[in-house]
């Protein structure tokens, strides 16, 4: 997965946009934040409930992980973008949409 794929994908759920988030890219929706994006690192953290993070972790940990802090603990989790599928990818970043809009529909 490609940086400008990641973005690309990140921009294609409704009424999300793109803003800095100090020196990385953040993706919201109604001004929330649903997944950054580290470039540098070629890396993204989602915000996901604590049963999506628990299943996705268990997939393999060494693409998606907890964030290791109380963030981690609140269903921040790390993505490494160099490893991770697209399918899988996607799957991720709706669960961490829909967890963040909490099933509002939104219009680009």
């Amino acid at each position: 997965m490609t940086n400008d794929a990641f973005r690309k994908l990140a921009v294609s759920f409704p009424g999300v946009i793109e803003s800095p988030h100090f020196e990385k890219s953040s993706f919201r929706i109604n001004n929330k934040i649903f997944v950054t994006h580290d470039v540098s690192r070629q890396r993204a953290c989602v915000k996901l409930s604590e049963i999506d993070q628990s299943v996705f972790c268990a997939i393999d940990k060494s693409i998606i992980y907890p964030v290791d802090n109380k963030w981690g603990k609140q269903g921040w989790t790390l993505l490494e973008l160099t490893k991770i599928k697209k399918t899988l990818l996607k799957d991720v970043l709706s669960k961490a949409y829909e967890h963040v809009s909490k099933g509002k529909s939104f219009k680009k």
